[in-house]
């Protein structure tokens, strides 16, 4: 289709609200139509697959890109994915609870916790995950296998820091909250290997995003929108800044982008 347009969507902020984490009724309708106009529809997210809200899946996106470029399916076909080595996992969870470090570890198919949570907002992660059926680990599992992680910390940590350097990159979500993705891999890589697979210019591409961890699809393509509850800073590369996720923001942005 010559006018068919490929839609990124971040989750947490753009499309499900931090506040009643559920998807607005103007986002599914807007999606929806999208669909109807022959657009393509993907979910760009640092979270793993295996800890999608089933109101994401609800949405019946055309794809998922994972794990910040780590997992890529397209209609249940996995397109990409890669693994760390199961040596290397070990190596990392035995530096987590060296440092003394609170960690998400998210694979597609599982999420491992350490089993001596310090941080409280990471024990109401593992609280939510488990309440929501996800398939919840722990480090100390002898098949550990993950594909990206996210750590907690309040003390020095520069001696992990060194380690994990030499092949992964690191986002850096707050003073005390890093994601963690193996190099050469973000939202942005993701976003070209569904381009390359659809043979699509990256100027037929539009992200939606609201916080650090879009930076990299946010910069990569010219039609970058930032929801008008993002941060700042990401809000001062956008192509186009949309309405806040709870006034109907998506929506908003699809009409006055003529996608729908």
């Amino acid at each position: 289709m010559k006018d068919r347009k490929l839609l990124f969507f971040d989750i947490d902020g753009t499309l499900l609200s931090e506040k009643t984490h559920t998807v607005p009724q103007s986002a599914k309708e807007a999606l929806k139509k999208a669909k109807e106009n022959g657009h393509l529809v993907f979910i760009n997210t640092g979270r793993p697959i295996s800890t999608i809200d089933q109101e994401i899946h609800d949405l019946n996106p055309d794809g998922y890109i994972c794990g910040c470029g780590t997992y890529i399916t397209y209609h249940d076909q996995v397109i990409y994915h890669h693994q760390l080595s199961k040596e290397r996992c070990k190596e990392i969870a035995s530096l987590i609870k060296k440092y003394e470090i609170d960690a998400v570890l998210e694979s597609k198919d599982h999420v491992y916790f350490n089993e001596d949570i310090k941080n409280p907002f990471v024990r109401e992660i593992k609280e939510r995950y488990t309440n929501n059926g996800f398939n919840v680990s722990s480090s100390t599992d002898p098949n550990l296998s993950f594909d990206k992680f996210t750590i907690w910390f309040d003390h020095d940590i520069s001696e992990f820091r060194k380690n994990i350097l030499k092949n992964f990159d690191i986002i850096e979500r707050s003073e005390e909250m890093l994601e963690i993705v193996p190099k050469e891999h973000s939202k942005a890589t993701g976003i070209q290997t569904v381009a390359d697979d659809f043979k699509s210019d990256l100027d037929h591409c539009y992200v939606f995003g609201d916080s650090f961890n879009d930076e990299s699809m946010l910069r990569y393509v010219k039609h970058s929108i930032v929801m008008a509850n993002g941060v700042q800073a990401m809000k001062d590369i956008a192509y186009f800044v949309t309405k806040d996720i709870e006034d109907d923001g998506i929506a908003y942005a699809l009409e006055k982008l003529e996608l729908i």
